[in-house]
């Protein structure tokens, strides 16, 4: 993902010259192309992400349009005061990428994790939260993000992810995207879990159960509409996020389905629980402690899934 946001980043800068890049001592060589065009609009700020952002906020007070970039929690965590006051009360239009979103930097330690991020900028007036799930969504929505007014925080990946979306379907802020149409079961994936949602509802499907997946590549504004939706087909609804179970997509969709007063939907989530992990390891090791696994999802599904038809049946007859 970060690849693709270098390079879209070098496109769009060659439209918009109000474009500016500031980064936190981070992707020196991933911006080479950038530096070499636009010598004049790249700005390594240093490790002072928190006086980055201020700088950006002034930028943008002066009629530009700042990105800012580095590491998930040192762009959001470390920097969250101006977040909020310099960028976020004055509605600027600042862009803020974190790369390595959730547990991409897993083998660095909790310093180096992101899985409260989306639970506390959600709670920040005039913020647009974007997560795309793979290189090309991140192009498309940059894109985006620097059409919008407003300041924006774009949550990415690392590196290495595939491209899994249909170039042809749509992307559209706000709106969540249908990435194959079931019924009964639905399955909600945000940023880079999708390629493990992929592989889930596969697997479901060799089961005979066929589930719905909707990528939410937006969080705030969420598409609300969406959850109500989800009742004409669905009875089970599955979260699937590398974030805290707390704040995130599973907390959005339980909120709306509170506000709306919708009854009759099971909701079963995946994430990461509320603890800092006392091991170290790779991605893949780390979503095997939270239960972030094909397998561990796929069982829980299937009991989940018996659970609600029993109880279904039972109260029809």
């Amino acid at each position: 993902m970060r690849n693709a946001f270098a390079k879209q980043l070098t496109t769009i800068a060659e439209l918009d010259p109000r474009i500016v890049f500031l980064s936190g001592d981070i992707g020196n060589r991933l911006f080479d192309n950038f530096k070499s065009k636009f010598p004049n609009r790249f700005y390594n700020c240093g490790v002072a992400e928190a006086n980055m952002n201020s700088v950006a906020a002034g930028l943008a007070l002066g009629g530009l349009k700042p990105i800012t970039y580095t590491i998930t929690p040192f762009n959001t965590t470390r920097c969250l005061e101006q977040i909020k006051i310099d960028i976020c009360y004055h509605n600027l239009p600042v862009i803020f990428v974190g790369v390595g979103g959730g547990l991409s930097y897993a083998n660095l330690g909790s310093t180096h994790h992101s899985c409260e991020d989306l639970a506390f900028l959600r709670s920040i007036p005039n913020l647009t939260i974007l997560c795309p799930a793979d290189p090309f969504q991140v192009q498309v929505l940059l894109e985006k993000a620097t059409k919008l007014s407003g300041p924006i925080y774009i949550r990415i990946g690392k590196k290495g992810e595939p491209v899994l979306t249909d170039k042809s379907e749509p992307v559209e802020i706000g709106k969540a995207q249908t990435i194959v149409q079931g019924n009964s079961v639905v399955i909600l994936t945000i940023g880079n879990t999708l390629e493990l949602a992929i592989n889930v509802k596969e697997n479901l499907q060799q089961k005979g159960i066929f589930p719905s997946l909707i990528n939410i590549h937006t969080l705030k504004p969420f598409d609300a509409s969406l959850v109500k939706k989800l009742t004409k087909n669905h009875s089970l609804v599955v979260t699937i996020e590398e974030h805290s179970l707390l704040g995130g997509l599973f907390s959005t969709v339980a909120e709306q389905v509170a506000l709306q007063r919708i009854e009759g939907l099971t909701l079963l989530p995946f994430g990461t629980k509320d603890i800092f992990p006392q091991k170290t390891g790779s991605q893949e090791y780390l979503r095997g402690l939270f239960g972030l696994t094909c397998d561990n999802i796929i069982n829980q599904i299937e009991a989940t899934w018996k659970e609600t038809n029993v109880h279904r049946s039972s109260y029809s007859h």
